[in-house]
C-alpha cells in the first residue's frame, strides 16, 4: 500500500520532554567510542565554556527515533515497517546539547514521494530547550521498499 500523501505537512507536537542526564551522555559516548573529555568530565566541559558535559552530535538520535517510531506506527499513513529502511539522517545544531537540558521535539512530515517502486518519506524534527530556544533540527529520510512484482 503506498504512503498517504495527505500526511505531507502534518505536524506532531511534543508529547513529553526529555531530560538529558550525564549518565546518558556518557553511555552514548561509550557506545560510539567518543573519548572526548567534554562528554565525560564536567570540569573539562566547564573549562571549555559549557555548563556541563556535552553530548556527541548524534546523541539526539535517542529522542528523534522515538518520534519517528510514533509516526510510522500510524496505520493511516500506510507504512509497512517490515519493508522500511533508514535512508538518510542529518543534524543541524544551533548549540551543543548538555547535561541538564530539557528538550522537546516537534516533528513534521515534509515530503512523501514514490521513486522506482519505492516510497520515500522525509521528516524534520525541531528540537528546542525548555525556554523554546532552538537546539537542533534533524532530518531523516525513510525508504519503504516496494513489493516484488
Amino acid at each position: 500500500m503506498p504512503l498517504d500523501p495527505s500526511f505531507i505537512g502534518r505536524v506532531y507536537p511534543p508529547t513529553t520532554t526529555y531530560e538529558v542526564g550525564r549518565e546518558k551522555i556518557i553511555e552514548f559516548a561509550d557506545a560510539i567510542g567518543d573519548e572526548s573529555p567534554l562528554c565525560r568530565d564536567p570540569d573539562a566541559a566547564r573549562a571549555a565554556g559549557y555548563p556541563d558535559v556535552i553530548a556527541s552530535p548524534t546523541f539526539l538520535t535517542i529522542i528523534n527515533l522515538a518520534a519517528i517510531n510514533s509516526i510510522v506506527a500510524d496505520p493511516d499513513l500506510g507504512l509497512d515497517y517490515d519493508r522500511m529502511v533508514h535512508g538518510d539522517q542529518r543534524f543541524e545544531h544551533s548549540r551543543p546539547v548538555h547535561a541538564g537540558d530539557r528538550l522537546a521535539l516537534t516533528t513534521t512530515i515534509e515530503e512523501i514521494m514514490a521513486r522506482a517502486g519505492n516510497d520515500f518519506i522525509n521528516l524534520r524534527a525541531d528540537i528546542a530547550d525548555e525556554h523554546g530556544e532552538p537546539v537542533c533540527t534533524t532530518r531523516a529520510q525513510l525508504v519503504v521498499r516496494g513489493e516484488a512484482q
